[in-house]
């Protein structure tokens, strides 16, 4: 499924939460969005947003108000910015990656929470089961974080003899040690070694592919965490630098040159 198709199911969710209690609620619902994102790389979500509350007749400004909170990368700042959202008494919170998530279904527990995210929602702690979520939280997952196994060996077929491999990871990121472990795990099975290097800010990007190319790392495979995917471009463009073959999670990005 397109992005857009998972917005519009949580849009479609929070416009359905809220009807019951619509009596008590101003004649304007007010939605809550939380991102570990800022405003501006998170342009294709918003797009995706407006139009999936289109869909189930709802334009913001005119009959739905929007809350946005962005923690513009800065994942410390978001269950602060959660609780904001709650103050406000928000009708429902939508909210995507893992970090965003797990900040908002904490901060409340009666305000409905959907979440869009890369990750096993169970294992993260979201939902108690992927059929019944029961309490206040429930979403869509894409399943982007469990797919490492796969990863690597699609990274091995394309280059058989490679034997040290890069993890680009988020340290900031609430899921990171298990993504970690994961790719460490599975690039044992067959004899291949894992440089993990870390960047939560552009400057440690920088950093992160000197020491790949230092430790003569021969192929890459990224993470997926908000900050990063919303560093793709400059990703690609520093493993064009550098010749490194690397792997991403999404393909909407253009290639240097492309």
């Amino acid at each position: 499924m397109e992005r857009r198709e998972f917005i519009t199911l949580l849009c479609g969710a929070a416009a359905a939460w809220p009807l019951t209690a619509r009596a008590q609620q101003p004649a304007m619902p007010v939605v809550g969005f939380l991102s570990a994102r800022s405003r501006e790389d998170a342009a294709d979500l918003l797009t995706a947003l407006r139009a999936g509350l289109g869909e189930t007749g709802f334009i913001e400004d005119r009959n739905v108000m929007i809350e946005f909170r962005w923690a513009k990368d800065h994942y410390d700042l978001l269950p602060a910015l959660a609780r904001d959202l709650v103050t406000h008494q928000v009708s429902a919170i939508l909210s995507s990656g893992v970090a965003a998530c797990l900040a908002a279904k904490a901060a409340t527990s009666t305000i409905p929470v959907v979440f869009l995210s890369g990750v096993d929602p169970v294992q993260a702690g979201l939902v108690s089961s992927l059929n019944r979520p029961t309490g206040n939280v429930t979403g869509v997952t894409i399943l982007t974080n469990t797919l490492a196994p796969k990863q690597l060996q699609l990274l091995r077929e394309v280059l058989p003899t490679a034997t040290l491999l890069g993890f680009l990871a988020n340290q900031k990121s609430p899921i990171v040690e298990t993504d970690t472990r994961a790719v460490q795990f599975a690039a044992s099975t067959t004899g291949q070694k894992i440089l993990v290097v870390n960047a939560s800010n552009d400057a440690e990007l920088e950093t992160a592919f000197t020491a790949l190319v230092q430790q003569h790392a021969e192929a890459l495979l990224v993470m997926s965490d908000p900050f990063l995917n919303s560093r793709l471009e400059k990703i690609v463009a520093l493993a064009a630098r550098y010749a490194l073959p690397a792997m991403y999670q999404f393909a909407n990005i253009r290639w240097p040159g492309a």
